[in-house]
C-alpha cells in the first residue's frame, strides 16, 4: 500500500509539473512577467493538488464501496481541497461569480475524466469477459 500510495504522488507531481510547464508557456509567450516567488508558490500549490488526485484515487480501490458512493466522496473531497489550495494560493478572487464559475468549470472537467475513466473501464471489462471461458 505504501508503494502504491508513493508510486501514485509521483504521477501526481509529474502532472502538477504538466500542467506548470503548460502555463508558464503561456506566461511566456504572452509576455506576462510574474515575479519567482509567486511562480514558485503557484508551482508548489500544483504539486500539491496533483498529488491529493493522485491519492485520492486509492478510494476506488476500496470495494466495500459502491462506485456512486466513491464516486460522491472522491468528488466532495476533491472540490473541498481543490478550493482551499485556489484560494489560498489567489488563483480564484474571493468572490461569488468567481467561486460559482470555477464550481461548474470543475464539476465539467470531473465529469469528462470521470465518463472518460468509467468508458475505458467498460471496454476493459468488456474485454475481460470476451476471453473468459463460455458454459
Amino acid at each position: 500500500m505504501i508503494v502504491e500510495a508513493i508510486k501514485r504522488s509521483m504521477i501526481g507531481i509529474a502532472y502538477g509539473g504538466i500542467i506548470t510547464f503548460i502555463a508558464l508557456t503561456v506566461l511566456k509567450y504572452t509576455n506576462t512577467e510574474a515575479p519567482v516567488s509567486q511562480i514558485w508558490l503557484y508551482m508548489l500549490c500544483s504539486f500539491i493538488i496533483g498529488i491529493y488526485f493522485g491519492l485520492s484515487s486509492l478510494i476506488f480501490t476500496e470495494n466495500s464501496l459502491s462506485l456512486l458512493k466513491q464516486t460522491v466522496v472522491h468528488f466532495i473531497m476533491s472540490i473541498v481541497f481543490y478550493f482551499i489550495i485556489a484560494l489560498s494560493a489567489g488563483w480564484i478572487p474571493l468572490t461569488a461569480a468567481a467561486i460559482i464559475g470555477t464550481s461548474l468549470f470543475f464539476i465539467f472537467i470531473y465529469a469528462v475524466f470521470w465518463t472518460g475513466y468509467y468508458l475505458y473501464y467498460k471496454k476493459v471489462e468488456e474485454s475481460m469477459n470476451a476471453n473468459l471461458p463460455r458454459k
